[in-house]
């Protein structure tokens, strides 16, 4: 008998997946259990068991492609035997996350009726955004996307047809306001290589062309003078070598620290705006997001009430969730629900960077190199371990006094780093 596979509902509010990779070809055998693709939805990446033993008969989306939720996935070849068996949910891990702020791209499928009264409205989160910023009831859109469901390009159909202007049918994505500024087929040339844009990198650019488009960017820079935080980062670690075997600080906990303490002094800087309710909320809790390269792109792993803990504390969190992250273990709880972030690239960091806001945030904090450089003590010129600080923010929420004065919070604890040791366990 051929047993059909429908996607489950894998995740509160996840409507559809993308098939990021499958991990069988049609007609192989499958074990009860065996992993058996790879999807990706608007809040994780979640590796799908075969819910039945067989031989694998066809696979329904390819990969790259979006499949709904309750829509046939893969249908497996099994025995008669199992006839009157009821497949139980899978058992889907969470091992990535998903940057949103764009929606997938439409798949091609038959034309739609609008939503019916009382009936559920089958649309991602990020257009259910878009519909909310362009004042659009969304059971009044015909979804043309596979299984009627509803896309942020049906949602800009309808503004369009209702007669309104290229700038409110642009909010979301100013090239929808004119095909001209659609973008062309890139030719290809011997020796070229390419590379499938899905998967975590695609939810990474959909969410970072989001985030430029919804929010005015600002970056303002400031040097912080770190050569007494050297100096005390070396005499902790030295201490730790004895009474802590096996934890080492490096410059991140005194920049989380000297961050948090920062937050409560301008709590502008970790906040957020409900665009749906007109109201900005600002975050009374700290969770402190890290931007961490992966093989798969960037991703944020979240230090949760990073306030509260202790230096050798938010080490060893950072180290779990660096490893976590890195091989791909890491929980969509992790992976999101931060209220700030920070981006380092350590020794790599650079002179100064403008960072894009990890959005719905306003802000993120760039850490960059520290390197000796030459600097004006008193009278004499003398060599200083030297770094930059930029602060990018969202203008529409936080003024440029506010930034300032946050990121002179964070260099006066960072240049007297005696005041951040106080809880060093």
């Amino acid at each position: 008998m051929i047993y059909e596979f429908k996607l489950p509902d894998i995740g509160e509010g996840v409507v559809e997946g993308e098939v990021v990779r499958w991990l069988v070809k049609e007609g192989d055998q499958v074990r009860e259990d065996q992993p058996l693709v790879e999807v990706m939805t608007d809040k994780a990446t979640v590796e799908i068991p075969a819910p039945r033993a067989g031989r694998v008969a066809e696979r329904m989306y390819a990969e790259g492609q979006i499949c709904p939720v309750g829509k046939v996935l893969v249908t497996i070849e099994v025995a008669a035997a199992g006839e009157g068996r009821t497949a139980a949910e899978p058992r889907a891990a969470a091992s990535a996350p998903v940057a949103t702020g764009g929606a997938a791209p439409a798949t091609a499928g038959a034309p739609a009726a609008a939503t019916p009264a009382g009936a559920s409205v089958l649309a991602t989160p990020a257009t259910r955004k878009l519909a909310r910023e362009l004042r659009v009831d969304l059971r009044q859109v015909t979804g043309r996307g596979r299984g009627g469901r509803i896309t942020s390009e049906d949602v800009r159909a309808f503004v369009g047809a209702a007669g309104a202007s290229p700038l409110s049918v642009g909010a979301g994505d100013p090239s929808a306001a004119s095909p001209s500024l659609q973008p062309a087929a890139t030719p290809s040339a011997a020796g070229d290589v390419r590379i499938p844009l899905r998967g975590v990198r695609k939810r990474i650019a959909e969410h970072l062309v989001h985030a430029k488009h919804t929010a005015p960017h600002v970056t303002y820079v400031e040097e912080i003078d770190c050569t007494e935080l050297v100096l005390v980062r070396a005499k902790a670690n030295e201490k730790l070598a004895s009474t802590t075997p096996g934890v080492k600080l490096s410059f991140l906990p005194f920049v989380i620290k000297a961050t948090t303490a920062a937050l409560a002094k301008v709590p502008q800087m970790n906040a957020t705006l409900d665009e749906a309710a007109s109201e900005i909320v600002q975050r009374r809790a700290h969770h402190i997001g890290l931007a961490t390269a992966t093989d798969q792109g960037l991703m944020v792993p979240v230090i949760r009430d990073a306030t509260g803990k202790s230096m050798v504390q938010l080490a060893k969190e950072i180290d779990r969730l660096a490893e976590a992250t890195r091989s791909g273990k890491a929980t969509r709880e992790e992976l999101s629900g931060s209220t700030f972030t920070i981006t380092s690239l350590g020794t790599l960091g650079g002179l100064m960077a403008t960072a894009v806001i990890n959005f719905p945030e306003v802000a993120i904090l760039g850490v960059h190199k520290i390197s000796k450089r030459p600097a004006v003590v008193g009278d004499k010129i003398v060599p200083r371990d030297l770094m930059n600080l930029s602060i990018t923010f969202d203008h529409r929420i936080v003024d440029g006094y506010d930034a300032a004065r946050f990121v002179a919070e964070v260099k006066a604890l960072l240049e007297s780093p005696g005041l951040l040791m106080v809880d060093l366990f």
